[in-house]
């Protein structure tokens, strides 16, 4: 069986982590206790043979922050805004709120980048190439200044702290540390296989990736429809790229080429990474532990209390299904 790297994402007052079977969110909730809910992973990106292919695993990663992470969003959305637990942020309000933020990055990231690169392609009367690699240029500045942007939230700054805690929890894990608060606390909330690394590569990748699609050897310049079109369906491909990526340098992190590839993305991680505090230590580590116990790895290194949880099991609760 191949090497399994664990991780998972920050959420709402808490974290998610996945392994190869399950799924944990630990959510503080306004009472200020852990909730933990557990479910087993069932989809054919996470069960079957192909889902482990070289360049195709990656799409797993995307899977994880299109549906996987963004149920995990919603059920963290209900345990740490809601004060009556009868109270959800599901339904159809829920996923036409998504939906609508899905097409909102497609529009800022891949069709207004497309449409001021074409315009800049025809204003400087530069090749097709040289335009393709303006867009993806603004493709990138516009990430950036989106990161920088939203950074400056406060309620954002704190994800960003459980994606600091989410970090930290991984790195002592890898490191065989205890998976104590102040044992964790030690640790990087840098990580190179953070999915904004991930996200970087794959912006950079496209840059490469979609030039050649900007010319059509028979017709000229391919019609702006058809070369928007051609973005949208090479994201699996790009992705597949960007993760083996990720998996070839995080095995070869000592080695000075290798350092200098992952500088960028490790740069960038301090964009979205804070420091957290104890409280969000503890619910990386308890988002950690069950993902751990049910791949049949020892749990003996767990230090939150088990009266400071209470597990969304035994609540009758369960993640948001897609609408």
């Amino acid at each position: 069986m191949s090497e399994f790297y664990y991780g998972g994402q920050a959420v709402i007052e808490g974290v998610m982590m996945r392994g190869r079977r399950h799924a944990a969110v630990a959510v503080r909730n306004p009472k200020g206790e852990i909730v933990v809910h557990e479910e087993p992973l069932t989809a054919a990106v996470y069960t079957k043979r192909w889902a482990r292919w070289p360049f195709v695993r990656g799409i797993t990663m995307l899977w994880d922050a299109l549906v996987l992470g963004t149920r995990a969003l919603l059920w963290s959305a209900d345990v740490a805004l809601s004060e009556e637990e009868d109270v959800q942020f599901t339904g159809p309000v829920a996923w036409t709120t998504v939906a609508a933020s899905l097409v909102i990055a497609i529009v800022a990231f891949f069709f207004l980048p497309a449409a001021l690169g074409k315009w800049i392609e025809h204003r400087l009367g530069l090749s097709v190439l040289a335009g393709a690699f303006v867009e993806g240029l603004i493709r990138l500045a516009f990430f950036l200044a989106y990161l920088v942007a939203i950074g400056r939230l406060p309620d954002i700054r704190r994800v960003f702290q459980y994606h600091g805690a989410e970090h930290k929890t991984i790195n002592a894990y890898e490191a065989g540390a205890p998976l104590t608060p102040p044992s964790v606390a030690r640790f990087s909330v840098l990580h190179p296989r953070c999915g904004t690394s991930f996200l970087l590569m794959v912006l950079v990748i496209s840059i490469v990736l979609f030039a050649p699609l900007h010319f059509n050897f028979v017709q000229g310049p391919l019609a702006y429809v058809l070369r928007l079109g051609s973005r949208l369906l090479l994201i699996p491909v790009v992705a597949g790229i960007s993760y083996e990526f990720l998996r070839f340098t995080a095995r070869r992190q000592s080695h000075p080429v290798v350092k200098l590839l992952i500088a960028p993305g490790l740069g960038l991680q301090r964009l979205t990474t804070r420091e957290p505090d104890e409280s969000m230590l503890e619910c990386a580590i308890a988002a950690l532990m069950p993902v751990l116990a049910a791949d049949g790895v020892a749990v003996d290194r767990l230090a939150v209390e088990p009266s400071a949880e209470r597990r969304a099991s035994d609540l009758g609760e369960e993640l948001p299904a897609p609408a």
